[in-house]
């Protein structure tokens, strides 16, 4: 009797999921309404965040920031500031062409939600009626709101992805760390019993990877009623 695939375990109650007692905070640009000079109290790191975070104090309110680089404990930072500096956050029309900035608001007010991992940024491009141009790190163009806030600098923490695990047991404890499984393995390399792909050659798919929308739940692996296969000519 087969054992029940990977993919059905990760639900709710599994043991994979989020650390979320390890949870520092969500990080965000400070509300709308507050245009105060913040000051750095400290920096931290967090689990679940790629990039170092910032605890900022505006006033009797403290907020967490995504860090860049080249800030420090003690500095101010500014919300809807007219200053070109890192850690300033402004609004994209007041961002001359060719900044550097990070921490893209999708709609005004929701707190960013482009470009935050470590070592990430985005350039403002071109300013048009339609709204602002901003070069994405996939070197694509997107167009955003003028009035959607973004962070000036790049983000901290760059080159984490630089540096060799060296030994499997590193990789084994940075998934453990963010409670991800790991090691991961193809369907075909196990065996018949373990997951439909399974059994025959290892690197030969033995059987069909397109599956119906009324299969049972335990055929549905692979491209689940696709409405096309193969190279888009």
């Amino acid at each position: 009797m087969g054992k029940s695939l990977i993919q059905q375990r990760r639900g709710k109650g599994s043991i994979f999921r989020s650390l979320r007692h390890q949870f520092k905070g969500s990080a965000k640009h400070v509300k709308v309404n507050n245009n105060q000079v913040g000051v750095i109290r400290d920096i931290i790191t967090s689990k679940i965040h790629s990039a170092p975070l910032l605890k900022v104090r505006y006033g009797v309110e403290e907020v967490l920031m995504i860090s860049p680089e080249g800030v420090r404990v003690g500095d101010t930072v500014d919300n809807f500031s007219k200053e070109i500096k890192p850690g300033n956050t402004m609004a994209l029309s007041d961002i001359p062409e060719g900044t550097l900035v990070h921490n893209i608001e999708n709609i005004f007010g929701d707190g960013g939600k482009f470009v935050r991992s470590s070592g990430n940024s985005a350039r403002v491009l071109q300013k048009t009626p339609k709204g602002v141009i901003v070069v994405m790190p996939s070197k694509k163009n997107k167009i955003f709101n003028s009035g959607c806030r973004a962070t000036v600098g790049v983000v901290a923490g760059g080159g984490r992805k630089e540096k060799p695990f060296m030994k499997a047991g590193n990789k084994y404890k940075l998934h453990k760390a963010k409670h991800l499984q790991y090691p991961k393995v193809c369907g075909i390399s196990m065996n018949s019993v373990n997951h439909p792909h399974g059994g025959k050659c290892s690197h030969v798919k033995g059987r069909p990877t397109q599956v119906s929308r009324n299969t049972s739940p335990g055929r549905k692996v692979g491209k689940i009623a696709p409405k096309r296969t193969g190279m888009k000519r």
